[in-house]
């Protein structure tokens, strides 16, 4: 009996059976149910010498990959990945879900694979407090900040989020817009949605615009599905809207084609900013107006970071980097 037969047996694949047996935690309740009434029945016992050899040799960065359809992450990796490369440094990539526990995740693998340092891409700072005092390896935060966690070996590299965010909600003052919503996101003071809706908030207030959190902001997962969705909420709760800063590209987009859906033009009829600068923003149709982060510049830092820690342990760096306000054409200016 092997971990193929028990994936045919249980109709999972073979790299879920495998998450299951090693008890990793981005795997759901009713898919370890499954597999293991499986394995108790066929009574499988893992080759645990293989999987000793496996783990003593593994020496290699981790980068955890906080969402599986953010597309600003995916461009990230693969600069990470190509910056590991000319450093002679091997990279085992792990997508997790956008809801899932990084850092328990990150726990598990410490004592299974023992990497030499890990990069995360996204994450909850609330986890991060709660349990990361027992990961003693260099660690990269990219895209939030960790400068208030006090953890000797966890560095963080971000775009100044708050600051980008308010700078957005000027721009489409200064097009005209008083009536501006906010679309995706978490608004959990530990995550990075939240410096975003704080920036906004701080723009209507300098500004005077109306800032109802409650009635203008809708949060929903990064991805074009659920922007989609989530803008058509926003449009039946606030139908005055004449803009929509989203906080994410791919919930920009997800928008808009809500919006075409609903019978509406962008941007005759109402405009959208989008957070990222990711580059199938900029062939849509219409072009989108955007904040772009610099996507070179943290996966530079961050890897920079880490092999320092790595290296020479070195102490732990907090960056704010540079944003770009990019105009397209899915914001117009009111008469």
């Amino acid at each position: 009996m092997t971990i193929k037969d028990i994936a045919k047996l249980s109709g999972c694949g073979v790299a879920t059976v495998s998450r299951v047996l090693n008890d990793h935690p981005d795997v759901s309740a009713e898919t370890r149910r499954k597999v293991m009434a499986v394995v108790e029945e066929q009574g499988f016992q893992p080759n645990n010498n293989a999987k000793h050899l496996k783990q003593q040799a593994s020496s290699s960065i981790a980068v955890i990959v906080k969402g599986t359809m953010n597309m600003l992450f995916a461009d990230l990796v693969e600069r990470v990945q190509s910056l590991l490369r000319a450093e002679g440094q091997d990279a085992a990539v792990y997508y997790l879900d956008e809801d899932a526990n990084e850092v328990a995740f990150a726990c598990q693998l410490c004592r299974e694979r023992r990497p030499m340092g890990i990069l995360f891409l996204g994450g909850d700072r609330e986890l991060f407090q709660a349990a990361f005092q027992s990961i003693t390896v260099p660690c990269v935060l990219l895209t939030n900040t960790a400068s208030d966690l006090g953890f000797g070996n966890l560095s963080s590299i971000t775009t100044d989020d708050r600051e980008a965010s308010r700078q957005a909600v000027m721009f489409l003052a200064s097009q005209g817009h008083r009536h501006i919503g906010m679309l995706g996101g978490n608004w959990s003071c530990f995550q990075i949605g939240h410096s975003r809706y704080l920036g906004c908030q701080q723009a209507c207030e300098e500004l005077g615009l109306p800032f109802d959190g409650e009635r203008q902001c809708e949060p929903c997962r990064y991805s074009l599905e659920d922007g989609y969705a989530a803008a058509k909420v926003l449009l039946e709760r606030c139908p005055e809207l004449t803009a929509i800063f989203a906080v994410s590209d791919v919930t920009a987009l997800g928008a808009m084609r809500a919006l075409r859906d609903l019978g509406k033009r962008v941007p005759e009829d109402i405009s959208v900013m989008g957070y990222d600068g990711i580059a199938i923003g900029q062939y849509s149709l219409p072009r989108l107006t955007t904040v772009r982060q610099d996507t070179q510049q943290l996966a530079e830092r961050g890897v920079d970071a880490l092999l320092r820690g790595i290296n020479r342990r070195s102490s732990p760096v907090h960056e704010l980097l540079p944003f770009q306000l990019i105009q397209g054409e899915s914001v117009a200016r009111l008469s």
